[in-house]
C-alpha cells in the first residue's frame, strides 16, 4: 500500500507556532516549531517535536530542559530569525533580548508567553523526534487573548534546514 501524505488535511489547520530554545554544555540553540501541543492535563505535560536535522535537535538531545515560546502575530520578524536561520551558521541569541531561566535553557523576554519544562522523554517520530515536558517554569499570566502567531504568517519562511 502506498504512503500517503497529510498534506490534505494539514493544509486546512492553521496552528500556533512556537520558538523553542535549549541549552547544553555551554551551547544554546532555538528554532521555530510548529509541532507542539499540550498532551496531558494531570499531571500537566506537553509535547513538542524537532526536526532531526536541526541545529536545535543536537542541542536539545543533550539538554535537561527546553523552553516553548509563544510570540506575538506582529513578532514575525523574531520568527523568522528563529525559523530562516541555523544555528550551524550563525548566533540566534545575539540579535534578541534574552535570559537563562533557572534550569539554563534561554527564555526570550519579548515573547508572549513562555514555559520552561523538564525532558521527562524522547520518543523517535519519523523526521522529528518528541520531546515530552514537564512545566517547571513559566511566565506571569498574559491579559487578555492577544493574537498569536500562526502557521499562515510564516508559511512563506524559507527554513533554515528542510525538515
Amino acid at each position: 500500500m502506498a504512503e500517503l501524505d497529510l498534506d490534505p488535511f494539514t493544509d486546512v489547520i492553521d496552528g500556533p507556532m512556537y520558538v523553542v530554545t535549549a541549552a547544553a554544555d555551554d551551547e544554546q540553540a532555538g528554532c521555530l516549531v510548529g509541532f507542539a501541543s499540550q498532551c496531558s492535563i494531570h499531571p500537566a505535560r506537553y509535547m513538542v517535536w524537532l526536526s532531526t536535522a536541526n541545529h536545535t535537535f543536537g542541542v536539545a538531545r543533550r539538554a535537561t530542559h527546553l523552553t516553548v515560546h509563544v510570540l506575538r502575530r506582529e513578532q514575525r520578524e523574531l520568527a523568522r530569525w528563529f525559523g530562516s536561520e541555523t544555528g550551524d551558521h550563525v548566533d540566534k541569541f545575539e540579535r534578541v533580548d534574552w535570559r537563562r531561566s533557572a534550569a539554563g535553557s534561554p527564555v526570550l523576554t519579548e515573547a508572549c508567553a513562555w514555559f520552561v519544562g523538564r525532558i521527562e522523554e524522547r520518543v523517535p517520530g519519523g523526521d522529528h523526534v518528541g520531546f515530552l515536558l514537564a512545566p517547571a517554569e513559566q511566565s506571569p499570566p498574559v491579559q487578555g487573548t492577544p493574537a498569536l502567531l500562526r502557521f499562515s504568517d510564516v508559511k512563506d519562511f524559507e527554513p533554515g534546514h528542510p525538515a
